[in-house]
């Protein structure tokens, strides 16, 4: 048996980020860590308070059956039916820090777990290169540098706007002025010709325009041949998604906000995605998030996991792309860690390995992570031991 007896919380800060880190240690000395990807955003501290209340349903388990002690939180939770963000990223963490420990008691990489390693290398995108400039062009000219670093796809929001702090303000009360809304057009017609008409592109909308705006905004990125346009609607809002299926020849993508196979299984049926990005990290887990692969698959569309997190969510998502057979470019964030006070949770990061835009499949056994004990331990916030 791999009976779990401490479940520890890691509640981190550090470079404009807030990545909630878990760790279940086995009696025999196996650790396991899973990360609850709400790193952004509000609900970090919430999601460690989430871990904590879960802990006794999972301090005294077995990990060799991961799939067991899910459906234990999920059917005697009562909140995870029908939940949101917090609980299904606490229980997400729960579930990568079990993959972890069963794979790496056999030895392998978590992905054999699922007979499946479609690929030996995997391309990424980099998202998070332009937070410093407004301006139209110099927002479009910070694109030179993930090129110059080997990237040949690349995410942005066109309709943000910089924060003290470099964090980004999204469309609010669901509409541009028209000075936002023409600088949003501006910039996306400046990036193309930038970058030139071989880069892949994709625009982030995150949910924030009204109908007309959007559909003005969507005929540019026709004329720019962009690769997809994500959260083209609110999350909330399944029916605009089946509104707007098929009106413009660009794949839709969505799912960040998403959460569980029946969360998208509803979001499949709108018939308005081509594209579903399951978070490893607020999905419900790894097996969860391959299971979405699998049904997505089912209505022919392909999967891109959503990735904004720390690098123990990259780690846990590339073990997720290998096991998927309609896996896309994944997304990452290369210059997180130019912040001075960015906490860099893994002594083996994955966003440090891509070269010329493509990562290696790890072959280390569980999720083929090293903790970075050294700069997580002074943010441990919660430790719940089995009884001796």
């Amino acid at each position: 048996m791999l009976t779990i007896d401490n479940l520890r919380v890691f509640n981190i800060r550090g470079g404009g980020l807030h990545p909630v880190l878990v760790e279940l240690s086995t009696r025999d000395g196996i650790k396991g860590y899973g990360e609850a990807a709400v790193a952004y955003g509000i609900g970090a501290n919430a999601a460690a308070g989430m871990l904590s209340d879960l802990a006794h349903k999972v301090v005294g388990q077995d990990a060799t059956y991961p799939r067991n002690i899910w459906h234990e939180i999920y059917d005697n939770s009562f909140w995870t039916k029908g939940g949101g963000a917090i609980v299904f990223a606490a229980l997400s963490a729960i579930d990568q820090a079990l993959w972890d420990i069963k794979a790496k008691s056999l030895g392998v990489p978590v992905y054999e777990l699922f007979g499946a390693k479609f690929e030996s290398s995997l391309e990424v995108y980099a998202n998070g290169w332009n937070t410093d400039h407004d301006d139209a062009m110099e927002w479009a000219k910070a694109a030179e540098r993930p090129l110059k670093d080997g990237y040949t796809i690349l995410k942005c929001y066109p309709l943000a706007t910089r924060q003290e702090g470099g964090t980004l303000r999204h469309v609010q009360r669901r509409s541009l002025s028209t000075e936002e809304f023409k600088r949003a057009i501006n910039r996306v017609r400046a990036l193309r010709k930038v970058v030139g008409p071989d880069i892949s592109l994709m625009f982030d909308l995150s949910g924030g325009l009204n109908n007309d705006q959007l559909i003005r905004f969507m005929d540019v990125c026709t004329e720019l041949d962009v690769t997809w346009v994500e959260e083209p609607v609110d999350p909330f809002n399944i029916q605009g998604l089946r509104n707007f299926a098929g009106r413009w020849p660009i794949p839709i993508a969505a799912g960040e906000r998403v959460y569980t196979r029946q969360g998208f299984r509803n979001l499949l049926e709108t018939g308005g995605i081509d594209i579903v990005m399951p978070d490893v990290g607020n999905c419900g887990g790894i097996f969860e998030a391959v299971q979405i692969a699998a049904m997505a698959e089912s209505y022919n569309a392909r999967v891109s996991p959503h990735n904004c997190a720390s690098s123990l969510c990259t780690a846990a998502t590339v073990q997720v792309w290998a096991a998927s057979g309609m896996g896309m470019p994944l997304e990452t964030y290369p210059y997180f860690s130019d912040a001075n006070d960015y906490v860099q949770v893994l002594a083996n990061p994955p966003e440090k390995a891509v070269v010329k835009g493509r990562l290696a499949v790890p072959t280390d056994p569980g999720i083929g992570a090293e903790i970075n004990l050294e700069a997580v331990n002074p943010f441990r916030c919660f430790d719940f031991k089995a009884d001796a």
